[in-house]
């Protein structure tokens, strides 16, 4: 069965960011290495193939995905991790990265059709989600039976996040919902400020808003490559998507792999800002749409380790109308009104909508957008 594995690599700790010219270098290493490997080897002597591979690099490491033909899921994550090991190692550039993760993100769908084919007493567990916790526990030296202590993997999900707020540079506290007090401190939930977020809560929404970024990235990264693979719009894929058909459904035939290509390097454009200090204002309706895809990663990330109580909802909801300049967005959501009748539909509301071949537009000279996805004179439009 063909897996995707996601691999997340860091330059070291305490070292400065790498400038164009080194991420030119380190995709050209990476890829070079995966272009000299046909095949992975693993115990016993069992082989797989790979596929395919996508590199993308940014200041602070890279996001690989690697495509391998695999007798099982667990196979699949071993190998690619002893490969990609190989490959930095390999180059005095990279020998001092460290993969931080390595693993296949199950789509629900593929999980059913791989845990189907299983059979025996050893097949893995029939939920996905203990499966992957199960191998999380054997390759981190735990004895299997023990159980998955979810409180300790919360509590350690916790700090992470923590730990990845202050990558979140455009965005300081007051972002999330944090008052100052008179003498320069943090004020949340005193009379004076008023606010019900406290610095901790404002920093877990930070920090998972950072993760949800490299979630959100490599996923659509997958769904780029099944409409790609089957040359086809959303409305026709049979594949799995994790992303795309949450797009408004009236415009679901237009969205194939050029315009899957256009919107993704859209959401690592606004990331970028996000993390590097550059942001000012969301450029385009594409943008809006992008925000709204992370806002829901970020949710379902703090859902998953139980970590989104009302204190970090606040956070994320005074983000939301802090990075928003209004909702109108939200309107092509709205499936009573069909794409024929936008223009009516609109002035009724009291909005001005934006054609669907103007999302990826700015909305006025002084905006931001990706110069490889800007409408232009030659027929740049999806």
């Amino acid at each position: 069965m063909t897996y995707v594995v996601t691999v997340d690599t860091r330059i070291p700790e305490g070292t400065p960011e790498m400038d164009p010219l080194q991420r030119a270098g380190a995709v050209a290493l990476l890829e070079d290495g995966f272009q000299s490997v046909k095949s992975l080897e693993g115990p016993d002597g069992v082989e797989a193939d790979l596929l395919d591979s996508i590199v993308a690099v940014h200041p602070d490491g890279a996001l690989l995905k690697v495509f391998v033909d695999a007798p099982a899921l667990e196979f699949a994550e071993d190998a690619v991790q002893v490969l990609v090991d190989e490959l930095l190692e390999r180059s005095e550039l990279l020998a001092d990265w460290r993969i931080e993760r390595c693993e296949v993100e199950l789509h629900q769908d593929l999980a059913k059709e791989s845990l189907d084919a299983a059979d025996g007493p050893d097949a893995p567990p029939d939920d996905p989600a203990v499966r992957k916790a199960r191998h999380a526990q054997l390759t981190s030296g735990e004895r299997a039976g023990e159980g998955y202590d979810a409180d300790v993997r919360a509590k350690s999900v916790r700090n992470r996040l923590l730990e990845l707020a202050d990558r979140l540079r455009s965005f300081p506290p007051a972002a999330f919902g944090v008052h100052q007090d008179e003498e320069g401190g943090e004020d949340h939930g005193g009379e004076a400020g008023g606010s019900a977020v406290s610095p901790a809560g404002a920093g877990l929404a930070a920090g998972a808003l950072v993760h949800a970024t490299d979630v959100l990235v490599a996923e659509l990264f997958e769904d780029v490559q099944v409409l790609t693979q089957e040359d086809t719009s959303v409305a026709e894929c049979e594949g799995p998507l994790w992303h795309l058909e949450r797009l408004p459904d009236r415009y679901a035939l237009r969205y194939d792999a050029r315009f899957a290509r256009r919107f993704l390097v859209t959401v690592i454009a606004l990331t970028t800002r996000f993390t590097d200090g550059g942001f000012r204002q969301l450029g385009c309706v594409a943008e809006e749409l992008a925000l709204r895809f992370l806002l829901r990663e970020t949710t379902a990330t703090l859902e998953l380790y139980g970590l989104l109580d009302d204190d970090v909802s606040a956070a994320l909801d005074a983000f939301a109308d802090h990075v928003y300049e209004d909702m109108d967005h939200e309107w092509l959501y709205d499936g009573s009104v069909d794409a024929d009748d936008e223009e009516a539909a609109g002035t009724a509301l009291g909005i001005e909508p934006v054609a669907f071949g103007e999302w990826f537009t700015p909305f006025d000279e002084g905006r931001y957008v990706h110069p490889s996805v800007v409408d232009g004179p030659e027929g740049a439009q999806s």
